[in-house]
C-alpha cells in the first residue's frame, strides 16, 4: 500500500523578527503622482478629471454648477 503524502518545504530555523522586518522595509506606500491641470493649473492626479474646472484632455468633461450670490 502506497501512501499519498505531500512534502512541503519547511524552513530549518525560525526567521527572526529583525530579519523579517529588514525584508519588509521596502513594502512602503508611495505618494500618488500629481500633475498640473493644463487649463487651471491646479494639482490633480494623472488621467483624471480636474475637480476645480472639470476639464479632461482639453475638453469640458464635467459641468460645474455656477454659484450665484
Amino acid at each position: 500500500m502506497k501512501m499519498n503524502i505531500q512534502l512541503f518545504a519547511v524552513p530549518f530555523r525560525k526567521v527572526s523578527k529583525t530579519r523579517k522586518r529588514m525584508r519588509r522595509t521596502h513594502y512602503k506606500i508611495e505618494a500618488n503622482g500629481t500633475i498640473k491641470c493644463p487649463n487651471c493649473g491646479a494639482e490633480i492626479r494623472a488621467h483624471r478629471v480636474c475637480p476645480e474646472c472639470g476639464f479632461y484632455k482639453g475638453k469640458k468633461a464635467v459641468g460645474q454648477e455656477e454659484q450665484s450670490e
